[in-house]
């Protein structure tokens, strides 16, 4: 029970020159109770893709095992990565055989085939398809900041500094949104890169963001 019930958080994705940038933070909580001060809500799910969860975390958490073993299953057969419009519009279909009894969670998939693409994809199987993005409890706060600061043709280490500085607005006015910032670039040359903790805290210094 505790498991389905654990709701809340902060998730952010934006489109940039070359490069896909996902963010999140850490808190997982369970109505008014901080249940988990390090849960995971950014996960890999290919070479050149990413997923990030808001909402039930055992829905969630189902969803990303389903995608992981799909894209790989592709990758194997195909020899090539599903493409990210594949990835989600499989995702979707997944959802909406479901809406009836629907899994409850905001969901993005991001990455790089030809070119970047970010994702968002709702409870009910809605794909949308967008150039920024922010899912959860949090999500409002991040909008702040993401409408007045984004640029389609921003470097990536601005792309990066701007989520850090999103995340950390919804931390400061969402109580279901706390702990470490997680950061993930996903671009053609490296696929997926998790951005180190030691560098995200430095980003939080440089920029003097409260934790």
């Amino acid at each position: 029970m505790e498991q389905t019930l654990q709701t809340g958080t902060t998730t952010v994705g934006v489109v940039v020159k070359d490069a896909v940038v996902m963010a999140t933070e850490r808190r997982v909580t369970m109505d008014h109770f901080i249940v988990h001060k390090d849960g995971k809500k950014l996960h890999q799910i290919d070479t050149h893709a990413a997923m990030t969860i808001a909402g039930l975390v055992g829905d969630a958490q189902v969803l990303v095992r389903y995608m992981k073993a799909e894209l790989e299953l592709y990758r194997l057969q195909r020899r090539v990565s599903m493409p990210i419009e594949a990835a989600a519009t499989l995702l979707s279909n997944i959802l909406n055989q479901s809406k009836f009894y629907p899994y409850m969670v905001q969901l993005l998939v991001g990455g790089y085939d030809k070119a970047p693409h970010l994702f968002s994809v709702d409870a009910a199987g809605g794909a949308v398809e967008d150039v920024y993005v922010s899912t959860g409890s949090g999500s409002p706060f991040v909008y702040g900041v993401l409408e007045r600061d984004f640029r389609k043709d921003m470097p990536v280490d601005d792309a990066i500094e701007m989520v850090v500085r999103g995340i950390t607005a919804a931390k400061q006015r969402d109580s279901a949104s706390g702990g470490m910032i997680d950061v993930a670039v996903i671009d053609k040359k490296n696929g997926f890169r998790a951005v180190p903790e030691d560098e995200v805290m430095e980003i939080i210094r440089k920029l003097k963001l409260p934790l």
